[in-house]
């Protein structure tokens, strides 16, 4: 029979359990590492905004056969010096981004005129710098918002310490996919912030189911005083752990088709931009709902005086545990029985025998 069969079942019962909440630090140094190199990344690349953010002008060209080399020479000709960002979206479109523009019409002309097309039928968009700007703070706000009104409900649900675990676990996800978009050089669209508002909503689904069953496990373990509260969290996470494997992977799957072939040979840009997001998001969300959230919720926890207390009954009621208190009480008994023996021999009389009178 294979080792992993039933193993859902074996995880649910306790038979089977896997120590996600006293390895902590194990996962809180492969957090951290993570999200240095988000940081070292952040700090050196930095972020590809897209001309929604940061302003600029956007030129469509659809004809079968066009090339990206093409462009570039277009824009040469047209004596645009700043860099340009040319693509290729599906098998005969080509979209070219450039920053603010002075001979936006001299541009369109060097691009009718090098791919043989009326200037006419070149889609052209113009987003100034402030569009940009008030995008980008629609965006926070609506980032803000979100993390506020989250912290809100679950503090009013669950437990304000289970409100502020999930929250240190969604500004992990978060950090960590950013990190990973600038390292990708991905640019960062309205798109893209979708995909990141939606990776902030999974995460937070799949953390409320964890602590759920958190609750449910520590509900009266005050009371019971069988298992810590670390165990019982542990315990939670054993049992939702196939759960949320098996919905990771299903939600996984169509957003990797989106990615590697939607992006990949279709060309899409927007599908490509919210894809790495989704993908990226989703992973992390996944791993910060059972290496993350749950343990650091168990550690705030743990500081609790009923739960130190807790844990001090637990021990004592363990199977072949002596504490201390015990050790002493032994240690007395025997030196007072060791003192009261030795008196009695010190002090008892003496019975010799009798001579015999021949």
């Amino acid at each position: 029979m294979s080792p992993l069969s039933g193993i859902g079942g074996r995880l649910y019962r306790g038979e089977t359990s896997i120590d996600f909440v006293g390895k902590r630090r194990r996962w809180y140094s492969f957090s951290g590492l993570l999200i240095v190199l988000s940081a070292v990344v952040l700090g050196t690349q930095g972020l590809n905004l897209g001309i929604e953010f940061k302003g600029g002008s956007e030129f469509s060209i659809s004809k079968p056969g066009v090339t990206v080399e093409q462009g570039r020479a277009a824009m040469k000709t047209a004596g645009v010096s700043g860099e340009s960002v040319v693509q290729i979206v599906g098998n005969d479109r080509l979209r070219i981004q450039t920053g603010a523009l002075e001979s936006f019409n001299e541009v369109k002309e060097s691009l009718a005129s090098t791919f043989g097309v009326n200037v006419d039928d070149i889609d052209t968009q113009i987003i100034g710098p402030s569009w940009g700007e008030e995008i980008t703070k629609k965006a926070l706000y609506g980032l803000i918002g979100f993390i506020i009104i989250v912290l809100l409900f679950l503090a009013m649900t669950f437990e304000p310490k289970m409100a502020i675990a999930a929250i240190v676990a969604t500004v992990h996800d978060v950090f960590i996919t950013v990190g990973i978009y600038a390292l990708v050089g991905f640019d960062v669209t309205p798109a893209t912030i979708i995909g990141f508002l939606t990776i902030l909503g999974y995460s937070l689904y799949d953390t409320v189911v964890v602590f759920d069953k958190v609750r449910e496990n520590t509900k009266s373990i005050t009371s019971t005083g069988k298992v810590t509260y670390s165990a019982a969290a542990n315990l939670a996470v054993n049992q939702t752990l196939v759960r949320s494997f098996n919905t990771s992977v299903i939600a996984l799957l169509p957003v990797g088709s989106i990615l590697f072939v939607g992006s990949g040979l279709l060309g899409a840009g927007t599908l490509k931009d919210l894809s790495l997001a989704l993908f990226v998001g989703l992973t992390v969300g996944t791993y910060s709902s059972v290496f993350i959230a749950t343990p650091l919720l168990a550690q705030l926890r743990e500081r609790e005086p009923a739960m130190r207390a807790l844990a001090k009954r637990v021990a004592q009621h363990a199977p072949g545990a002596v504490t201390a208190e015990a050790k002493a009480t032994s240690s007395a008994t025997i030196t007072d029985l060791s003192s009261s023996t030795k008196t009695t021999w010190a002090r008892g009389p003496r019975n010799q025998p009798k001579r015999k009178r021949r």
